[in-house]
């Protein structure tokens, strides 16, 4: 299970770390966790390849903190991920200047869009396999 698969994504609105300050540090993250943002860093990787030569230039996250959208490029992306695993959490970033909604997509859509590219990779496999679910399908 991806950060984005409980709605509630990454926090995006928190302050940076403070770990000097009165704010404690984060606790580590589990193995679990960490092998889910290794994960959610090489799927991001292949959401990337695909979806990047369409003209998308990222993701859309919605933030329960201001109960609004954020557009993150690829490129941050991969470093909120990145800052999760060594730090245990992701610090405030600037949203990009008046973002056009329509250059970002939901991890949700990313994730159909590369299950759709793997069926039909699958379906024209010389060994006639079907059947089996794309990487990203979900069983519920």
């Amino acid at each position: 299970m991806s950060a984005f698969d409980d709605g509630s994504g990454f926090d995006f609105g928190s302050a940076g770390p403070d770990f000097g300050g009165d704010r404690p540090a984060p606790p580590p993250l589990t193995m679990e966790e960490r092998a889910g943002v290794l994960d959610d860093l090489a799927e991001l990787e292949v959401f990337r390849t695909l979806l990047e030569p369409t003209g998308v230039k990222g993701i859309v996250v919605d933030c329960p903190d201001c109960d609004e959208e954020h557009h993150v490029d690829w490129a941050l992306m991969q470093a909120n991920l990145r800052q999760l695993l060594e730090e245990g959490q992701t610090g405030r970033h600037e949203p990009p200047f008046d973002p056009n909604p329509d250059d970002y997509v939901s991890w949700d859509y990313a994730s159909g869009y590369a299950d759709g590219v793997a069926a039909l990779a699958e379906r024209d496999e010389p060994t006639g396999r079907h059947g089996a679910g794309g990487k990203h399908s979900r069983d519920d």
